[in-house]
């Protein structure tokens, strides 16, 4: 990318956009799944137990840490874009993830038909953003082809960071 201003905005922009995304998950995200874990469990039934209770046991501050943990992740990510105009695979495939997990809160609002936390901020932030900074790379020529197996490995990368940032965030936090 030849101009520095949007170079730093499609990729600085990537960590600046997960962070007003994820505010809204840091404020309702484990409050909102204690309230409607009861109702969550009755309407899905075929979801083993085991992924409800391990649901309903991240409090808030475990999410809180695991939150930082994935903004250690993503800020590496952008610092790989700005450092290479926005060609790295990594920063490709976090954008990627990125914009994809905003489409997985807009089906989970849809599923339970209402709020979930980070459902209001994808339509807003998340997707738009994602296909604004894509826009970019592509007019810059960096954007590499989205084959269906980059989209999976860029949905990949973001699911291994959640995982991550929680296993992380469990262990800074301890037992509970």
């Amino acid at each position: 990318m030849k101009d520095d201003d949007a170079q730093r905005a499609v990729t600085y922009g990537l960590f600046a956009a997960w962070a007003l995304h994820d505010i809204e998950e840091l404020a309702f995200g484990p409050r909102w799944l204690r309230t409607h874990l009861p109702a969550l469990r009755e309407r899905f039934p075929g979801v083993p137990d085991r992924v409800w209770e391990a649901a309903a046991a991240v409090d808030e501050r475990e999410f809180a840490v695991a939150v930082g943990a994935m903004g250690v992740i993503v800020a590496a990510a952008s610092a790989a874009g700005a450092r290479t105009g926005g060609r790295s695979g990594f920063y490709q495939g976090a954008l990627t993830g990125f914009g994809l997990h905003g489409l997985v809160h807009m089906a989970q609002a849809a599923a339970v038909r209402g709020y979930t936390p980070g459902s209001v901020t994808s339509p807003l932030i998340v997707v738009p953003f994602t296909l604004w900074a894509r826009g970019r790379l592509r007019r810059a020529g960096v954007l590499r082809p989205t084959r269906a197996r980059d989209a999976a490995a860029g949905l990949a990368l973001a699911t291994a960071s959640v995982i991550l940032s929680h296993a992380v965030a469990r262990r800074i936090t301890g037992p509970r």
